[in-house]
């Protein structure tokens, strides 16, 4: 995107994906500052995340992802735009930053057969309400699943995981 950007990443450890964009951003801060003679931040803040469990919930987000550029009317067409997984996903371009993960493998039994679907799969319009759960969920940190994955994940943290409303809570009268 032009401002932004969208990964979905599958952490190998608990802090990978922190101390990934860590790194990143002080090397890319250091090399522009350096390229361009500037100094201090580019980054406007923090980045933002939310977990998403491997079901239809993660190719919901796949979906949102691979749409952006067409809903930001930056391409017209999904193969256009370059900093996409769209070949790799729906044309069989390899790219050693992706691999296939189990929800897309399970998509067909063939490569050809994943890759259409996919295709198909992503014609589906993404209804307005899916589109604003994503977004709310990513902008507040929260869980972008099924309720018994949302339990589960409450479980295992012993801790209350829903997204409440921001501010404080009124007093009752």
């Amino acid at each position: 995107m032009t401002n932004h950007v969208h990964l979905l990443i599958e952490p190998r450890t608990n802090n990978a994906i922190s101390d990934m964009l860590q790194s990143l951003g002080r090397r890319y801060v250091r090399y522009i500052n350096a390229a361009y003679k500037r100094t201090g931040t580019l980054w406007e803040g923090r980045f933002k995340s939310s977990l998403v469990s491997q079901d239809e919930y993660f190719l919901a987000c796949i979906r949102y992802i691979e749409l952006n550029p067409i809903r930001a009317k930056i391409a017209k067409e999904l193969k256009d735009y370059p900093w996409s997984s769209f070949k790799f996903r729906a044309e069989g371009k390899s790219n050693s930053l992706l691999s296939e993960d189990p929800v897309y493998s399970a998509l067909g039994k063939t490569p050809k057969e994943r890759q259409e679907k996919y295709k198909e799969w992503l014609k589906k319009n993404i209804s307005d309400e899916e589109l604003n759960l994503i977004r709310n969920v990513t902008q507040r940190g929260g869980i972008f699943s099924s309720k018994d994955f949302f339990d589960k994940i409450a479980k295992i943290t012993g801790r209350d995981v829903a997204l409440k409303p921001r501010g404080r809570p009124r007093k009752s009268l």
